[in-house]
């Protein structure tokens, strides 16, 4: 036992969580933030350069979480059963390909598979994590350290706040294709940490109930494809809304019969339909989940498109414009994750949503710029706090032995609310991102951000969060 694992917890006896994994830990799932929010800035430059209107670079984003929203809950699979550190290698070794790719790309349709690429290598990073939460908890015999979910949920919405500046600054010296070549540091440094740092024996298939069965069945590789086959056409769907395109939901919809018949059957389900339909608490976290992506990405593509097009910041000031935001999320985190529960910081962060919506509805390119800034510091607020409480909520609603795919679930829905977001962002400006589209999304946004005020106030279950918090904590 190293001296991190033997720095037992005071005044209890029992060993601490090893803090040599949290450098892989961070680095790893936030490859995936810093890759969905850094391309924010980058839209407009990639555009000017490539020849290509919003409704076209807006595909950058979409491709991405495509990518993820499939990716995430299988890789979390494959995590729950061989465990983290082989998985967690692959894929982040996947994300410096991708970031090479993107930066020798000679046209719009090779970034686009640069960003698939992307997608697909970051989805090892925050299921790996939280399973790695969870088995150090079960090493340990203390259930989640909140202290490490803290620090969990702060690099990744700081990454995700961070990211509009860092892509300001990098085009401001390189150019955008430094926003892809960004990938390859990265990534070997993840790599790298990996190799140091993540334990070889892998803790997951002694939790898993089905380790006896085949490979083949615990992978339920059938299950997986028709997965793939009900998001697929179903995100298609999301990325150009249009009733023309019905015949995308109809085939989801078939793949979803197929394939809950066939996780319904199967011995060892890709999601066990039975226990996910049994547990209400989690599926409204997923519903918070989709609705809470809706209102921050919408803001994130759309308002930051607007402050440079529509009101004449350059990709830098856009993202320094969202200093506010980052400071203030930070903040509102580190003091939110020492309070026990999530129902206070949810409806808080619902709250701070609403409110940043009805500023945006007053905004013109007239507008001064403290009023930008103001939304963007009203926006620190649920960004500070609705990540935090999601993840909670999810480690503790989910089953233990499917906490990585639990933990991609989140993700995929998180993305598929990303998705909307895109869609109504690419909507709502068409062809040039100006004032009048702006109030067009935003009124988007205020739709959501009460739904997701709804969702919470009328949902009493998550007391349970809180209790199982504050008996984890003891």
């Amino acid at each position: 036992m190293t001296d991190a694992q033997a720095g037992a917890v005071r005044g209890t006896g029992k060993p601490g969580f090893d803090r040599r994994l949290l450098p892989p830990m961070l680095l790893g799932s936030v490859l995936n933030p810093i890759n969905s929010t850094i391309v924010a800035v980058a839209l407009v430059p990639i555009g000017r350069a490539l020849g290509a209107p919003a409704s076209q670079t807006a595909w950058l984003v979409s491709a991405l979480y495509l990518a993820t929203s499939l990716g995430q809950p299988v890789v979390g699979r494959l995590i729950d059963i061989f465990g983290p550190r082989r998985v967690f290698l692959l894929s982040t070794g996947l994300v410096g390909a991708a970031g090479v790719v993107g930066t020798l790309a000679p046209g719009l349709g090779v970034l686009i598979g640069a960003r698939v690429l992307l997608g697909f290598g970051t989805c090892a990073g925050y299921p790996a994590a939280m399973a790695l939460v969870r088995s150090e908890a079960e090493r340990t015999g203390r259930d989640s350290p909140g202290g490490v979910l803290t620090a969990l949920a702060v690099a990744n919405q700081t990454v995700a706040v961070v990211g509009p500046l860092l892509g300001g600054l990098l085009i401001a010296v390189g150019g955008w294709r430094t926003t892809f070549a960004l990938n390859v540091p990265l990534s070997v440094a993840a790599v790298l940490l990996g190799l140091r740092r993540l334990p070889r024996a892998d803790p997951a298939p002694a939790r898993d109930p089905a380790r006896h069965a085949s490979t083949a069945a615990r992978l339920d590789l059938p299950g997986m494809g028709l997965f793939a086959a009900v998001l697929v056409p179903l995100l298609l769907f999301l990325m150009n809304l249009h009733l023309r395109d019905w015949y995308l939901l109809a085939l989801s919809a078939a793949a979803g019969a197929a394939f809950a018949v066939r996780e319904l059957r199967a011995a060892t389900p890709f999601i066990d339909l039975r226990v996910l339909g049994g547990n209400a608490p989690l599926l409204a976290t997923y519903g918070r989940a989709l609705v809470s992506y809706v209102v921050a990405y919408a803001f994130l593509y759309g308002f930051t498109q607007w402050s440079e097009e529509g009101f004449g910041l350059t990709p830098f000031h856009a993202g320094l414009a969202q200093i506010p935001m980052f400071l203030l999320a930070v903040g509102v985190s580190v003091v939110s994750g020492r309070r026990r529960g999530v129902r206070g910081k949810l409806l808080l962060g619902a709250a701070g949503q609403t409110a940043a919506c009805l500023v945006i509805l007053t905004l013109s390119g007239d507008s001064p710029l403290w009023m930008l800034l103001l939304v963007a510091l009203l926006f620190g607020v649920p960004q500070g706090l609705n990540n935090l409480a999601l993840q909670n909520s999810v480690y503790f609603q989910a089953d233990p032995g499917r906490t990585a795919s639990s933990a991609g679930l989140l993700r995929t829905f998180a993305y598929i609310g990303s998705m909307v977001a895109s869609s109504a962002t690419a909507a709502s400006f068409g062809e040039h991102a100006d004032t009048g589209g702006l109030h067009r999304l935003a009124a988007v946004m205020l739709g959501a951000g009460v739904l997701y005020l709804v969702l919470t106030l009328f949902d009493r279950t998550l007391g349970r969060v809180a209790a199982a918090d504050t008996r984890a904590a003891t």
